[in-house]
């Protein structure tokens, strides 16, 4: 890497481990913002739904708005709004408050994170983006791994009183310091619009040697299409984040699949009158680009409720602290982080086989989970076995995750890098969200006729058929590359 790459690399990455940090260090902390501000549990649970739905809804739209304004400016934003709103969320007097300021972190967030995708694509080149992908990675598996771990330092060191507080207020420093780097180091061409015959094969080290701008292309943010988008995601994420509202809610489900379709056909029309629409559906005739949609999209619907279920395994099944919990998923994350930069390391040379592989071996870490819970039913071995199958899939989420990222976007033109990384992390969010409602209910319904070893054994096996699926997908689009070769 170059010293320009470098920098990019930190800019970007710092705010990307605090959003995302943000997410896994909530749920040791929600018990003592229940105890001091006397919160009920429907404001509890919009701590973590409106963060969750507010990132999630503005993914594209932030995505498209980089790409025509230029990425710099987009990221600023996103970072300022997300540390001020921590800053809120830390000093707040009151679940009101400190709801709204969840809504308004998880808008900054969801403006960064494209912009970050966008500038990693639009600076690094062939071998230097799948390191810098990989680094990624090993950010996103040091936030999952660090998160729960911080959250019961702060609230050892500080007491519940303060300690849920620091959990929000430790994003304020580190986003003074992303901005005051940001507007120092990232090159001039952050700061404009791609210019249409730019592509994903240009050389970044000439780019930042000659530190090129852009012209300014037409503005177009096709509103009517980012409220579409951002209405049918919200509608569709909704019930599964709100479900114990009540049935009615899921009404919202065939309604914002309604609504997209509206957004898809919109898209086609707003095209074909010759303007710039928020999301070129033709990307989806790219089929690297869509098989790889599908593919992560499957994969977080079932592996991102792994974690959620072995907390509540260990919790509520056998009676382990919440510290305990959390430390058993720790050296999975941490090995996460390790197989996804190694795995940037050779995810060109390797392909879309890298992926098929990790997906593999976040079956044989499921299957033998599976076994490890079985055995505890028949008064063999012990819960803490699962620290070695868990292993296997953190060591998957590294080589499924940043590879697939990084080949997903390898023929997307790069002045849609920033609404294509959008369009791959609102995926992400949907896959997350209807995962966890799915495992989750299913876990209870089986655990209330039987126990939680048998809901454990069942939500792992249901987690393991979409894993399969992604893993069929995932066979499709190597194959796929194979014909290509010949």
């Amino acid at each position: 890497m170059n010293q320009v790459q470098r920098r990019i690399v930190l800019i970007g990455l710092v705010p990307l481990f605090m959003s995302l940090l943000s997410v896994s260090i909530i749920n040791v902390v929600l018990p003592a913002i229940e105890t001091d501000l006397q919160a009920s549990s429907s404001a509890l649970q919009w701590v973590l739904t409106g963060y969750a739905l507010s990132f999630g809804v503005v993914l594209v739209a932030s995505g498209r708005a980089g790409d025509v304004f230029g990425r710099g400016q987009l990221f600023m934003i996103g970072v300022g709004l997300f540390g001020l709103a921590s800053l809120v969320a830390g000093i707040t007097p009151g679940t009101l408050t400190l709801n709204i300021a969840r809504v308004f972190m998880g808008l900054g967030s969801g403006l960064l994170n494209p912009q970050v995708v966008g500038l990693l694509q639009q600076y690094f080149h062939g071998p230097q983006r799948g390191r810098a992908f990989g680094l990624m990675g090993t950010t996103v598996g040091l936030s999952v791994a660090t998160g729960p771990v911080l959250g019961g330092v702060f609230i050892a060191l500080f007491g519940p009183e303060l300690g849920w507080r620091a959990a929000f207020l430790v994003n304020v420093p580190f986003a003074v310091i992303s901005l005051i780097l940001a507007r120092s180091w990232l090159p001039k061409s952050a700061w404009h619009p791609i210019e249409d015959n730019d592509n994903t094969d240009a050389d970044p080290a000439a780019a930042s040697a000659t530190d090129r701008t852009f012209p300014k292309r037409d503005r177009d943010l096709d509103p009517v299409g980012v409220i579409l988008l951002g209405v049918g995601v919200l509608l569709v994420l909704l019930p599964f984040v709100e479900s114990s509202v009540g049935w009615f809610i899921w009404l919202g489900l065939p309604l914002g699949l309604f609504t997209i379709w509206l957004w898809t056909r919109w898209e086609h029309g707003y095209s074909a009158r010759g303007h710039a629409p928020m999301v070129d559906l033709k990307l989806f005739s790219i089929k690297s680009f869509s098989n790889g949609s599908i593919i992560i999209t499957l994969y977080f619907m079932g592996v991102t409720s792994v974690w959620v279920l072995i907390a509540m395994y260990m919790q509520q099944g056998l009676d382990h602290t919440a510290l305990a919990a959390g430390m058993i998923g720790l050296p999975a994350a941490l090995l996460s982080a390790v197989s996804a930069d190694v795995s940037g390391r050779f995810v060109f040379q390797i392909g879309r086989r890298l992926v098929v592989w990790g997906i593999i071996t976040c079956l044989v870490g499921l299957v033998s989970t599976i076994g490890v819970v079985f055995l505890l039913t028949q008064g063999i071995g012990s819960e803490w076995w699962m620290l070695l199958t868990l292993c296997f899939i953190g060591a998957a989420q590294g080589m499924v995750i940043s590879p697939n990222q990084t080949l997903t976007l390898q023929e997307v033109p790069l002045k849609y890098a920033g609404s294509a990384g959008g369009v791959l992390q609102t995926g992400q969010r949907i896959g997350t969200s209807m995962g966890l409602a799915i495992m989750t209910a299913l876990a209870f319904a089986v655990t209330a006729v039987s126990d939680w070893n048998i809901g454990m054994i069942s939500s792992f096996a249901a987690i393991a058929v979409i894993v399969v699926v992604a893993g069929i997908v995932g066979l499709t689009e190597v194959r796929r590359g194979r014909r290509r070769q010949l």
